[in-house]
């Protein structure tokens, strides 16, 4: 991001000079798919594709948020603070839920004002790169980088893993979207170079070192999620289904995987056996997989990845042909050690741990594999892990 170039837009719109630049990343999940709702582990890493904003206080409890991203104002536009545009504005004290884009930051507004937090506003221009709709947490970052936003212009301490769970509050009960934790903490509290393991019941967390030998690539299929939300829906239904068989909380509580036991109860579902067994292998996988980076063990990493993709496959039936490809490609490479599936499926991408000094000859490779074999583009992106949400002088 050109931050120079951010505040000139800022002092294009506003007709002043910005004071403060925040921004919150996105994040790609390296292993760990589907556990968080069964309260189980995942790894995640904020990834160095942000949403940043360039802001200034006000102190008449508005807020203007001017996005050039998700609004079609040209940048060149100039807004006298008593006449802003009015989908890009909300009052801090009589806020209402509407639709778009705003009810990210609004939420965020309500649910720190709900925990407590005495508010300033603020004028902002927004703008990110993270993909939205790829599965990278685009909304995420979006409402970290608010609440960053609001705790430099409202004077209170930043404690990451706690504006995580309000960010998430604000997406489940004010946008209306039924999100674990793991987006929201991972662009709060990622640590540069490192993954988040995560313990999504105790919220616990812990920063594993990233094999410095390897590039994460990230694969964007170019489908996006259809029936993501019904799948969802009845993905979730069928591991409460084996938790309660197990006499357990959640299928994190099942130390490991007795699949020969689940098929002797008469009446037990196949479908709800596969669903299980992809929960508690991945649980053990993410275990694993941190272990395997304190000894940077690259190979047994990729092998990790590989085997997730494949249960993600075969037992919880979360790919589409365009995913299956695109692993297909990527593990093809002599220079992959694994690739795999990551978000919540049926579209969007894979991710690939990759020989650090072939990166750029396997994003070639791998986009004309997958042109020739899907007739898609691939958008690729070679990504370093990042640091959480922050914020600098503007």
């Amino acid at each position: 991001m050109n931050i120079q170039h951010l505040k000139q837009l800022f002092t294009s719109y506003f007709n002043s000079e910005s004071q403060i630049i925040v921004r919150a990343p996105g994040r790609v999940n390296l292993i760990g798919e589907h556990t968080d709702y069964n309260d189980g582990f995942v790894l995640p890493i904020a990834i160095d594709r942000a949403i940043w904003l360039a802001l200034r206080p006000r102190h008449d409890g508005q807020v203007h948020i001017h996005s050039l991203d998700m609004q079609p104002a040209p940048p060149s536009a100039t807004v006298a603070q008593d006449n802003p545009t009015p989908d890009s504005v909300f009052e801090l004290h009589s806020l209402t839920k509407g639709s778009g884009w705003l009810e990210y930051p609004k939420g965020i507004a309500y649910h720190l004002m709900k925990a407590g937090y005495e508010l300033h506003g603020f004028d902002a221009v927004m703008t990110g790169n993270v993909p939205r709709g790829a599965g990278l947490a685009s909304s995420a970052a979006v409402e970290l980088a608010v609440a960053r936003a609001f705790a430099a212009v409202s004077g209170f301490e930043w404690d990451a893993p706690k504006m995580a769970k309000i960010a998430q509050k604000a997406e489940n009960e004010w946008v209306g979207v039924h999100c674990g934790i793991m987006d929201q903490m991972a662009s709060a509290a990622c640590k540069e170079g490192h993954a988040l393991f995560l313990d999504c019941r105790s919220l616990e967390i812990q920063h594993a070192p990233l094999p410095k030998t390897v590039s994460i690539v990230i694969l964007d299929t170019s489908t996006r999620r259809g029936l993501v939300n019904s799948a969802y829906n009845e993905r979730r239904s069928q591991c409460e289904e084996a938790a309660r068989w197990f006499g357990v909380k959640a299928l994190r509580d099942v130390g490991e995987f007795t699949g020969k036991k689940m098929k002797e109860k008469r009446g037990f579902s196949e479908v709800v056996l596969k669903r299980a067994r992809h929960i508690i292998t991945e649980n053990a996988r993410v275990l694993e997989a941190v272990e395997v980076m304190k000894n940077e063990d690259v190979k047994s990493l990729g092998e990790l990845f590989n085997a997730s993709h494949d249960s993600l496959r075969d037992d919880f039936e979360v790919t589409n042909d365009a995913l299956d490809i695109m692993v297909e490609c990527a593990r093809e490479q002599s220079s992959c050690y694994g690739a795999r599936m990551t978000g919540a499926g049926f579209g969007g991408c894979a991710v690939a741990l990759v020989k650090g000094g072939n990166a750029a000859e396997f994003v070639h490779a791998v986009s004309a594999a997958y042109r020739r074999r899907a007739g898609l583009e691939a958008a690729v992106y070679i990504c370093k892990a990042s640091e959480g949400a922050s914020l600098m002088l503007g």
